[in-house]
């Protein structure tokens, strides 16, 4: 009689809603930057869409943003949020608080580099974008692996899912990314045989009809 193998884990992957530095396109790296009144109200709406949801288990990074996002969903779910540093945003070190566009002309060369995606290329202090991506990869592993026929929500940020994405499809760091990572959208992977694979990217339903009203 051939071995069972555990059951799948279901993950639903978030990046944690909009920040006053997400708006004014500043990077933000470790720098522990808080949800401004959209971002709390992108977090309360991504937990009314999962409010009936069987959600066995929230994790999130250790910074604000995702712990704020993150706390709104498990709060219906009556949990705790589990912090978790290694998934973390990639550093970017000197280059956090500034705009692309302001470090341009001060780093033509390593802006080239980062825009081509270069896998080696590192901000001043930062992570290179394979160190980042190895780190992002192997905290969701080591994570869906604890939940074996489980579903779980994982609330991050927007190059951590970059990694997800590209660990679940096959693609490569460096080729040029395809696919949205927007604020709060719901993207759902499946972990099985140390193997993550997609579902489904993207999902804005839940946010579409507010997104463009006022808030508070």
């Amino acid at each position: 009689m051939p071995d069972s193998q555990p059951e799948p884990t279901r993950i639903i992957a978030l990046r944690h809603g909009e920040t006053d530095w997400n708006a004014a396109s500043r990077i933000q790296g470790h720098t522990d930057i808080a949800l401004n009144a959209r971002g709390l109200e992108q977090a309360r709406l991504t937990a009314l869409a999962l409010a009936d949801e069987p959600v066995a288990a929230v994790y999130a990074s250790d910074l604000q943003r995702a712990w704020q996002t993150a706390q709104a969903i498990a709060a219906l779910h009556g949990l705790e949020v589990i912090r978790d540093a290694a998934l973390r945003e990639r550093c970017f070190g000197e280059f956090e608080g500034h705009s692309f566009a302001a470090l341009q002309p001060l780093y033509p060369a390593l802006c080239e580099r980062w825009r081509q995606r270069d896998p080696e290329f590192a901000a001043p202090g930062g992570e290179t974008l394979r160190e980042f991506a190895a780190r992002a990869q192997g905290a969701l592993l080591r994570i869906a692996a604890r939940h074996a026929g489980q579903l779980i929500v994982v609330a991050v940020h927007g190059g951590v899912l970059d990694a997800f994405y590209r660990a679940a499809t096959g693609q490569e760091l460096q080729a040029p990314r395809s696919f949205e990572l927007r604020n709060a959208a719901i993207n759902r992977l499946l972990y099985a045989q140390g193997q993550l694979t997609l579902v489904g990217w993207g999902d804005t339903a839940h946010l579409d009809v507010a997104e463009n009203e006022p808030i508070g």
